[in-house]
């Protein structure tokens, strides 16, 4: 296999089937845009496992995802997508920058959720955007913003039921999509506590990446709660 990107969290290699990617979690933690860096063995393992987990699960519920199998504990194998620059967040309670910006109070639920789109670009920090820019940039027009969206809602509503059914509240979540090669818009990248936050139903007791931005107990302590819960 070659390999085809490197990133923060992941690293994606071509395979023999020019339509299919290997997708390999590394262990590295990283938080403000970088500036927050460590390495924590098994923090891959425990990625890759848990969205595994939850792209199989939302496979069988009718959602197109790229999950196609997990081939180690480390890997999966995915289906290649023309994958769109944006990050669409769902937000079901306040917290981080939501809070920050608005004001609001921590941990108020948000109903129905808020959504908000983020243009991927480190350069300029992900600044955050609206339908209107993505047709200036000539990314997505009207139409293709509003089944992004639609789709975001309807996943992060079954994922939030998954979780609450194992004592957990899916506070907010980050989707990326692309398109196959059928032109379907599809469900990307992964879908592990790196990219939501997870807190415990009971306790308020944070499962998530949070844990190591903002120095809240062990990450892999957190992750491997998330996986017990919900392998």
């Amino acid at each position: 296999m070659s390999l085809l990107y490197r990133g923060k969290a992941k690293e994606l290699y071509e395979t023999s089937d020019p339509q299919v990617l290997r997708v390999r979690f590394l262990d590295g933690a990283t938080a403000f845009d970088g500036r927050k860096r460590a390495e924590m063995p098994g923090k891959g393992s425990l990625s890759n496992l848990i969205s595994c987990r939850l792209f199989a699960w939302l496979n069988a519920r009718g959602v197109r995802t790229h999950f196609l199998r997990q081939v180690s504990d480390r890997e999966m194998e995915v289906w290649r997508l023309r994958m769109l620059p944006v990050e669409v967040v769902v937000r079901n309670r306040v917290a981080g920058s939501l809070q920050r910006r608005l004001g609001l109070e921590h941990g108020r639920r948000l109903e129905p959720p808020v959504v908000e789109l983020y243009l991927k670009d480190d350069a300029r920090g992900d600044p955050w955007v609206n339908a209107h820019h993505l047709r200036v940039l000539g990314i997505a027009g009207p139409q293709e913003v509003a089944q992004l969206e639609q789709e975001a809602l309807r996943v992060n509503a079954l994922l939030g039921s998954f979780l609450a059914e194992r004592g957990m509240v899916l506070v907010d979540v980050k989707f990326e999509f692309g398109w196959d090669g059928a032109g379907r818009l599809t469900l990307g990248d992964e879908l592990s506590p790196d990219v939501c936050r997870i807190w415990d139903e009971r306790s308020g007791r944070v499962l998530d990446k949070d844990r190591f931005r903002h120095d809240l107990g062990d990450l892999l302590e957190g992750y491997r709660e998330v996986w017990r819960r919900i392998a």
